[in-house]
């Protein structure tokens, strides 16, 4: 039953308040948290193998990682047009969109792995961008029909479906991974089929699409006047460097470990152990937001990043590589979900996919980054893998005393400029 004050969107939809509101926002949670979960696989899966394949075709060990990357350019220069294109057709549209470009990347990838061909696996990496910026907004659509307070809990809620995808992505490594003559080939045949129940999944989300603005009618700040507001741009600045620093580590490991002596079933665990960490936390993570405050909860994840790259480059044990990884993934559930909560708080509604999209093109630039830079770290200095994998863990260092700085600067403003 429709509250008394609802109101209507452009799609003719009702806008729900009060208790329907909330079994509307706990309902688009759960499918939410579903998609996380199953979707979601795909995404440990490809950066368990992605490296691993890239090495085997690569002409240079240097540019094994390159696949990666180009799926997070992909990311980074869709995140934006992807935006748009749900404030025009909604949530569904959008992420239906990205399950198929997600098929047709593992398609073309499963092709170049039987034809050999290093370069066309690597563009078939940015269709799979795609899928990998519309999970990123996941987050942000659990909050389009949330009620304020519901909020921190929502986008935490859904984060923490990546708990299932660290162990069913890990598991189809290691039952797909050598089941055909060609390493690698039916774990991306598997990645084809998680993305055909994305229809399935999607079709119980219940996410009004936005009205259009009415003419005449303010459509929120220019994009200069918002990066000059204090919040966002710290928000901007380190959510970039939580995701950014965990997919520089991330992305190097199954090369470190393999090239330290262990099996691909030993990085296969713990890139397993690392996706636990990353959502497990999500179940409190939003309790502790709501008691102690985003930018603190965003400090701490800093610091915890800091310690894995303490714990990487005091061994290269199995047991070091573990407890790094699991560091990293604390980490970046901190930082990264403390600074979602920070950055939903400081835009109008009008503003909302404006902002939502150039944070993720922002934030995936900076990842972009990051996975280009970590297979020559880790393949190219110091001649050996245990020097490379110092490399890429003491990278981390000026960009968590950016953050950092950042953060306490933020911090440090007046309470109502802060907030």
């Amino acid at each position: 039953m429709t509250a008394p004050d609802a109101t209507t969107p452009g799609d003719g939809q009702p806008v729900l308040t009060g208790s329907d509101a909330m079994r509307r926002a706990r309902r688009n949670v759960v499918v939410l948290l579903l998609a996380q979960a199953l979707l979601g696989a795909q995404m440990s899966m490809i950066f368990i193998v992605g490296g691993l394949a890239g090495q085997m075709l690569s002409p240079n060990p240097c540019i094994a990682t390159l696949p990666l990357s180009m799926m997070i350019l992909g990311s980074a220069l869709s995140a934006r047009p992807l935006s748009g294109f749900m404030r025009r057709h909604g949530r569904r549209a959008g992420f239906l969109l990205s399950c198929g470009s997600a098929a047709l990347g593992a398609g073309i990838a499963a092709y170049a792995l039987s034809a050999g061909n290093f370069w066309l696996f690597t563009a078939s990496a940015l269709f799979t961008g795609v899928y990998m910026a519309a999970q990123g907004f996941f987050r942000f659509a659990a909050t389009d029909c949330a009620p304020p307070e519901f909020q921190s809990r929502a986008i935490s809620w859904v984060l923490a479906g990546g708990l299932a995808a660290a162990f069913t992505g890990p598991v189809l490594v290691r039952l797909t991974a050598e089941l055909t003559a060609i390493p690698f080939l039916a774990t991306y045949a598997a990645i084809i089929g998680l993305n055909l129940l994305g229809p399935v999944i999607f079709a119980f989300l219940d996410i009004p699409r936005p009205p259009a603005p009415a003419r005449g009618r303010a459509q929120g700040r220019p994009l200069g006047a918002l990066l000059r507001v204090p919040q966002i741009a710290v928000a901007m600045i380190c959510g970039m460097v939580s995701y950014a620093l965990m997919n520089l580590v991330m992305t190097s490991a199954p090369l470190a470990v393999v090239g330290c002596g262990f099996a691909t079933a030993d990085a296969a665990n713990i890139v397993s152990g690392h996706v636990l960490a990353m959502f497990a936390p999500s179940f409190f993570t939003g309790h502790l937001i709501a008691r102690f405050g985003a930018t603190r909860i965003v400090m701490l994840g800093l610091a915890i990043l800091a310690g894995a790259g303490a714990v990487a480059l005091s061994g290269v044990e199995l047991t070091h590589f573990f407890l790094a990884m699991i560091l990293l993934g604390l980490g970046w559930n901190f930082g990264y979900i403390g600074a979602t909560a920070m950055l939903t708080r400081a835009y109008r509604p009008e503003e909302r996919e404006r902002v939502q999209g150039l944070n993720d093109a922002v934030v995936f630039s900076g990842v972009f980054l990051a996975s280009l830079s970590s297979g020559g770290l880790m393949n190219c200095m110091g001649g050996s893998a245990q020097a490379g994998w110092s490399a890429v863990n003491l990278a981390m260092l000026p960009f968590l005393v950016l953050a950092g700085g950042a953060l306490l600067w933020l911090m440090l403003r007046p309470r109502e400029i802060a907030r």
